[in-house]
């Protein structure tokens, strides 16, 4: 018997035993499956961050996490322009939120507040940056660099990288993905803010933070759409579009149900139980990763649950930027130096950028047809709100 088998026997013998009523169970997730996939994305998208919000928000003194910073001291110096052309004047700053509490706190409320998306934690490298102006202090937006996804088909074949020089060769750790990138309200609609993040992501100052914190040169960095083939990337420059991924949308059940799966399975599969929320590894890391995906499909298939309730074809757009001509031959390892840069990545170039060719375009065109916002859109007031409420005061407004 190996040192695992003893301590799961350990464990087993220490745990008190409940029984659950499947049947019970099984009804209840199936019918909470049908109800979600039944949605859109959007409406999918929307519903989670709903949930989201029941669940974390602190009422009790009136702000986010127990911060020490109310939430509306943060919704109020969100930027708003005094008039249309107030866009003319900004001047982006990134301001890193790694190692910084009040700047990682301000991320959080914003990530949080902010987007409709919601916030899962990222495993491995993470940048996280909010992106202020410089001369009113207000906030413009978040953006986060991650680990790359190791796997992404049509990346892949634009590259030319083979599984080995990319895996092994640990080249992937010249890549990230832009993992984050929100604008706040209204300059995400009336300016096309979000590709102004989307640019700034690519700036020299987030790509020496890189090479400084991870010690490997970033050559160049990815990104997904949220919602299909639309995007604030499309037709975006510096960014090329490669095809989309083969993925899916898996829809999650509620916290309550995922807790009574938990409990059947400690129940009547305790050694899978064992291995994916007790066991370790003799570094201290869990002995499985991605529990909560793997528990929730092997329930799944023991319980017959049809796949249609499960998933739902959902393929996003796939860009990406390389930042030097000879990019993809430095991937591949066909060079190991004289990387040539392919365009200017100041943050004074890249903004001139996106109000010459974006900005002033798209605020021209919002005022033409009359459908200029001057709203915020912060999320707080989700909060204790039934769900047919938010989604009729806020569906239309997903992926803005």
């Amino acid at each position: 018997m190996n040192n695992l088998d003893k301590d799961y026997d350990v464990w087993f013998n220490s745990i008190k035993h409940n029984n659950i009523d499947r049947e019970e169970l099984n009804h209840n997730l199936l019918e909470e499956l049908k109800f979600l996939s039944s949605m859109s994305v959007e409406e999918y998208t929307l519903y989670r961050k709903w949930q989201e919000l029941q669940k974390k928000y602190t009422i009790t003194d009136n702000s986010f996490f127990n911060t020490g910073l109310p939430e509306d001291n943060i919704k109020n110096n969100i930027w708003i322009p005094e008039n249309p052309d107030d866009y003319k004047k900004l001047e982006p700053k990134l301001i890193s939120a790694i190692d910084n509490k009040e700047m990682g706190n301000i991320w959080s409320t914003l990530k949080y507040l902010a987007s409709t998306m919601i916030n899962r934690s990222m495993i491995g490298r993470s940048l996280r940056f909010v992106v202020i102006d410089n001369i009113t202090g207000k906030y413009l937006g978040i953006i986060c660099l991650s680990s790359d996804f190791l796997d992404l088909t049509s990346r892949d074949e634009y590259i030319g990288w083979s599984r080995e020089i990319k895996t092994q060769g640990k080249m992937i750790n010249h890549t990230a993905i832009g993992s984050t990138i929100i604008p706040t309200q209204p300059l995400g609609y009336n300016y096309l803010g979000g590709k102004l993040l989307a640019l700034l992501i690519l700036s020299k100052q987030v790509e020496d933070l890189w090479n400084y914190r991870y010690k490997d040169k970033l050559v160049g960095i990815t990104t997904t759409s949220l919602y299909g083939s639309y995007s604030q990337y499309n037709g975006l420059k510096y960014w090329l579009k490669k095809g989309h991924t083969s993925g899916s949308i898996k829809y999650e059940p509620s916290e309550k149900i995922v807790l009574r799966i938990r409990d059947w399975l400690k129940s009547e599969y305790p050694k899978k139980y064992w291995e994916w929320y007790v066991a370790t590894r003799t570094d201290g890391l869990p002995l499985k990763r991605d529990h909560k995906q793997r528990s929730l499909s092997f329930a799944y298939s023991k319980m017959g649950i049809d796949k249609k309730y499960i998933q739902a074809d959902h393929k996003r757009g796939v860009y990406f930027c390389p930042l030097f001509t000879n990019t993809r031959e430095y991937l591949r390892t066909d060079i190991t130096d004289g990387l040539v840069r392919r365009f200017d990545n100041s943050i004074e170039a890249l903004t001139e950028l996106w109000k010459e060719k974006y900005a002033r375009k798209r605020i021209g065109n919002i005022l033409e047809k009359n459908v200029y916002k001057d709203k915020i859109l912060f999320y707080n007031d989700m909060v204790g709100v039934a769900w047919e409420e938010v989604k009729e005061k806020y569906l239309r407004d997903v992926g803005r």
